[in-house]
């Protein structure tokens, strides 16, 4: 039976609009809260890969150049990984990166490694023991993402990424005796890129115009500028020629 809404008696009017006033609030209530988890989301994890520059033997001169590749390549793995977790927060279910993520990583990483293995093998004893260093972990402890989960998973694809001068190529023959402090500086500056390219990624939306400016590429180009004056110091302990005017590769800009 319907009841006419002007049958009912005034007293009884007055609280059901209190009432659904009330029920309205708490609703609001409620999405804010809902909104509030959301932004407070809490930081993406990052991956931890064993480092793999400083475990390898002697790299041959003959070597150098694809070594350094890999080490780049593997460097670029852990980026690309680092900026797919940020983007799929919340997708799939307690296995997902493991699955989606630090599975493929590991297998990216055998092939890699093992291409670096078989390049030092073509002009010395093939290192063995390498694949151990594939498997990657995930740490918690990385930088909170200023954005929710689901604005990271709309943006990430349009994240800029770092750009930087290369370097290997622009060095004058290296030394045997420098060959090993060269290929670490050289895996130290792409480890910085790969550094710099997560941090544009956990920081979307902070800071003013200036901020990737201060905080990313100031920074990085200081960092570039040390590893590139200790290439240059190696090379000239052994050759009693220090290369000069590598400091003009440090500066890096941002490609869409």
């Amino acid at each position: 039976m319907r009841i006419s809404y002007a049958a009912v008696p005034r007293k009884f009017r007055v609280a059901a609009v209190i009432l659904g006033i009330a029920a309205v609030g708490t609703g609001v209530v409620a999405v804010a809260a809902h909104d509030g988890t959301a932004n407070a989301a809490a930081a993406a994890p990052t991956v931890v890969c064993p480092s793999v520059s400083d475990k390898l033997p002697a790299v041959p001169a003959a070597a150098q150049a694809e070594v350094t590749r890999n080490l780049t390549l593997l460097a670029t793995q852990i980026t690309e990984a680092n900026n797919r977790l940020a983007s799929t927060q919340g997708q799939g279910g307690p296995n997902f990166a493991n699955n989606a993520i630090l599975g493929p990583l590991k297998d990216k990483r055998v092939s890699t490694i093992d291409r670096i293995a078989i390049a030092i093998g073509r002009h010395a004893a093939k290192p063995t023991g390498l694949d151990a260093l594939a498997p990657c972990t995930l740490s918690t402890g990385g930088s909170p993402s200023s954005t929710t989960s689901s604005a990271t998973t709309t943006s990430a694809a349009g994240v800029p990424t770092v750009n930087c001068p290369s370097v290997q190529d622009k060095l004058p023959a290296v030394p045997a005796a420098a060959q090993a402090g060269v290929t670490a500086e050289l895996a130290n500056l792409a480890k910085e890129i790969a550094e710099a390219n997560n941090r544009l990624v956990t920081s979307q939306g902070q800071g003013g115009p200036n901020f990737v400016a201060n905080a990313i590429l100031g920074p990085l180009k200081d960092k570039r500028v040390a590893v590139l004056d200790r290439i240059a110091i190696d090379i000239g302990r052994v050759t009693g020629a220090k290369p000069t005017g590598l400091d003009a590769l440090a500066p890096c800009t941002l490609t869409p």
